[in-house]
């Protein structure tokens, strides 16, 4: 009698812990699934960040070597119209803007300085005779 009762007991602490098991594997398979697709967004959002990153930087690359053929053919360059050079500003400022965090070890604080004074005054740029706020001057040439 004290058997058989022992016996059941066990075989239902048995069925209890069998199916806490179960259980505990389903949220385990349930967490595993989560894990894998958050790791899969992770991946997709760097990849987008490095293509992004890598085209950032190649346009900062293409800029500067344009400022550096701009600044000495200066001189023949044609009147920007106001309203191009406003545009020009504003994609500019919209650009420092969205990639701040990027262009952060990127540009230097001479570099800054310039693109914020443009973005401010973009037809004193194009100004046939260069004003005071033309004071840069490009490193490489």
């Amino acid at each position: 009698e004290d058997l058989t009762t022992k016996i059941e007991s066990l075989t239902a602490s048995s069925a209890r812990l069998g199916t806490e098991i179960k259980n505990l594997e389903k949220e385990v398979a349930k967490n595993q699934e989560a894990l894998d697709q958050a790791t899969a967004i992770r991946q997709k959002q760097l990849a987008e960040f490095n293509a992004e990153e890598k085209d950032l930087l190649e346009s900062i690359s293409a800029l500067k070597s344009a400022i550096v053929v701009l600044s000495k053919h200066h001189s023949s360059l044609v009147q920007v119209p106001k309203a191009h050079a406003m545009a020009m500003a504003a994609m500019v400022q919209s650009q420092l803007q969205r990639h701040a965090s990027l262009l952060q070890g990127v540009l230097t604080p001479s570099e800054r300085r310039v693109l914020a004074a443009f973005s401010q005054a973009p037809q004193d740029y194009f100004d046939a005779a260069p004003t005071f706020k033309q004071s840069y001057a490009p490193q490489s040439g």
